[in-house]
Protein backbone atom coordinates (compact mmCIF):
# COMPACT_ATOMS: atom_id res chain seq x y z
CA UNK A 1 0.00 0.00 0.00
CA UNK A 2 1.19 3.34 -0.86
CA UNK A 3 1.26 6.60 1.09
CA UNK A 4 -0.84 9.75 0.39
CA UNK A 5 0.55 12.68 1.42
CA UNK A 6 -1.58 16.13 1.11
CA UNK A 7 -1.58 19.68 1.41
CA UNK A 8 -4.47 21.87 2.30
CA UNK A 9 -6.50 22.70 -0.42
CA UNK A 10 -10.13 23.65 0.97
CA UNK A 11 -11.00 20.70 -0.81
CA UNK A 12 -12.94 19.47 2.21
CA UNK A 13 -16.11 21.64 3.58
CA UNK A 14 -17.49 20.72 6.87
CA UNK A 15 -17.45 17.81 9.57
CA UNK A 16 -19.60 15.39 7.77
CA UNK A 17 -17.64 11.98 8.51
CA UNK A 18 -15.37 11.01 5.49
CA UNK A 19 -15.44 7.20 4.51
CA UNK A 20 -12.44 6.87 2.39
CA UNK A 21 -11.15 3.27 0.52
CA UNK A 22 -9.07 2.13 -2.61
CA UNK A 23 -9.62 1.39 -5.35
CA UNK A 24 -8.78 0.71 -9.43
CA UNK A 25 -8.58 4.01 -11.51
CA UNK A 26 -9.47 2.04 -14.80
CA UNK A 27 -6.85 2.70 -17.97
CA UNK A 28 -7.37 5.01 -20.58
CA UNK A 29 -8.61 8.06 -17.75
CA UNK A 30 -5.17 9.97 -18.54
CA UNK A 31 -4.39 12.09 -15.69
CA UNK A 32 -7.08 12.94 -13.16
CA UNK A 33 -6.35 15.55 -10.64
CA UNK A 34 -7.70 15.38 -6.29
CA UNK A 35 -11.26 16.45 -6.37
CA UNK A 36 -11.98 14.41 -9.84
CA UNK A 37 -15.70 13.45 -9.32
CA UNK A 38 -15.89 9.73 -9.88
CA UNK A 39 -18.36 7.29 -11.26
CA UNK A 40 -17.59 3.15 -11.67
CA UNK A 41 -17.63 1.46 -15.11
CA UNK A 42 -19.90 -1.20 -14.11
CA UNK A 43 -18.34 -3.91 -16.09
CA UNK A 44 -15.23 -4.19 -14.07
CA UNK A 45 -16.15 -2.03 -11.16
CA UNK A 46 -13.15 0.08 -11.68
CA UNK A 47 -13.43 3.70 -11.16
CA UNK A 48 -13.56 6.94 -13.91
CA UNK A 49 -14.30 10.35 -14.43
CA UNK A 50 -18.31 10.80 -13.58
CA UNK A 51 -19.66 11.78 -17.34
CA UNK A 52 -22.90 13.19 -17.42
CA UNK A 53 -22.84 12.08 -21.11
CA UNK A 54 -22.68 8.72 -20.52
CA UNK A 55 -26.42 7.50 -21.28
CA UNK A 56 -28.34 5.44 -23.42
CA UNK A 57 -28.12 1.86 -24.64
CA UNK A 58 -24.06 1.48 -24.50
CA UNK A 59 -23.68 3.27 -21.37
CA UNK A 60 -21.05 2.09 -19.00
CA UNK A 61 -22.61 3.17 -15.44
CA UNK A 62 -20.34 6.31 -15.16
CA UNK A 63 -23.09 8.70 -15.37
CA UNK A 64 -23.85 8.30 -11.88
CA UNK A 65 -21.43 9.74 -9.36
CA UNK A 66 -20.41 7.78 -6.76
CA UNK A 67 -16.79 9.26 -5.19
CA UNK A 68 -14.31 12.08 -4.89
CA UNK A 69 -10.66 11.09 -6.22
CA UNK A 70 -8.06 11.69 -3.13
CA UNK A 71 -4.88 11.62 -4.86
CA UNK A 72 -3.59 13.03 -8.45
CA UNK A 73 -3.29 10.02 -10.69
CA UNK A 74 -1.98 9.23 -13.92
CA UNK A 75 -4.03 6.47 -15.76
CA UNK A 76 -3.02 7.29 -19.50
CA UNK A 77 -1.70 3.46 -20.50
CA UNK A 78 -2.28 1.07 -17.57
CA UNK A 79 -4.95 0.53 -14.55
CA UNK A 80 -4.14 2.34 -11.25
CA UNK A 81 -4.81 0.35 -8.34
CA UNK A 82 -4.48 1.06 -4.36
CA UNK A 83 -5.80 5.02 -5.32
CA UNK A 84 -7.35 6.49 -2.51
CA UNK A 85 -11.48 7.90 -2.49
CA UNK A 86 -13.94 9.22 -0.74
CA UNK A 87 -17.25 7.81 -0.77
CA UNK A 88 -18.77 10.73 2.15
CA UNK A 89 -18.31 13.66 3.02
CA UNK A 90 -18.42 17.33 2.42
CA UNK A 91 -17.24 19.03 -0.25
CA UNK A 92 -16.01 22.46 -1.24
CA UNK A 93 -17.58 23.53 -4.99
CA UNK A 94 -14.75 25.26 -5.68
CA UNK A 95 -12.60 22.42 -5.62
CA UNK A 96 -13.95 19.77 -7.14
CA UNK A 97 -13.08 19.14 -10.99
CA UNK A 98 -16.08 17.43 -13.06
CA UNK A 99 -14.68 16.28 -16.32
CA UNK A 100 -15.60 18.28 -19.90
CA UNK A 101 -19.05 18.27 -20.63
CA UNK A 102 -20.50 17.76 -16.82
CA UNK A 103 -20.77 19.91 -14.55
CA UNK A 104 -19.86 20.28 -10.09
CA UNK A 105 -23.78 21.27 -9.89
CA UNK A 106 -25.02 18.51 -12.61
CA UNK A 107 -23.45 15.75 -10.12
CA UNK A 108 -24.43 17.73 -7.14
CA UNK A 109 -27.84 15.63 -6.39
CA UNK A 110 -26.33 12.45 -7.21
CA UNK A 111 -23.75 12.92 -5.09
CA UNK A 112 -25.74 13.74 -2.53
CA UNK A 113 -27.62 10.37 -2.84
CA UNK A 114 -24.40 8.60 -1.78
CA UNK A 115 -23.87 10.78 1.41
CA UNK A 116 -21.18 13.23 -0.34
CA UNK A 117 -22.19 16.86 0.36
CA UNK A 118 -21.47 19.79 -2.27
CA UNK A 119 -20.87 23.29 -0.47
Amino acid sequence: MSTVTTSYDNLFAGDFPVVTETGTIVSGEGKLARGTILGVVTASGKYAAADATDTGESATGKATPKAILLQDVDATSADVADVLVAFTGEFNSAKLIAKTGSTVAGFKGGLRAVSIFVK
